[in-house]
């Protein structure tokens, strides 16, 4: 079982950046795939980006060209850089890995975005 651990979340307003960043207990090349997804409140927890462990990544429509996902090997470490942020995306932003039928959930990181 991979730990995942959050971090970077936090308050900005609308039209700023943010970035939250994931490490991993192993090394990220070692794993299939990993994301990040957020859960707004009274919504269901919704597919953000992924990136593979060979680097192919893939966005939500609702945030591509606004999103960045890249990693750090050295680190085993992956970031989500967020720019041009909006209020409707506040959530909890949470680290996933997927390792065949494996996968595991860091504990989220609150993001806050004010208009």
């Amino acid at each position: 079982q991979v730990q995942l651990v959050e971090s970077g979340g936090g308050l900005v307003q609308a039209g700023g950046s943010l970035r939250v960043s994931c490490t991993a207990s192993r090394t990220i090349f070692s794993i299939n795939v990993m994301g990040w997804y957020r859960q707004a409140p009274g919504k269901q927890r919704e597919l953000v980006a992924t990136i593979t462990n060979s680097g192919s990544t893939n966005y939500a429509d609702s945030v591509r060209g606004r999103f960045t996902i890249s990693r750090d090997g050295a680190k085993n470490t992956v970031y989500l850089q967020m720019n041009s942020l909006k209020p409707e995306d506040t959530a909890v932003y949470y680290c996933n890995s997927r390792h065949g039928s494996l996968s595991s959930w860091g504990q989220g990181t609150q993001v806050t975005v004010s208009s």
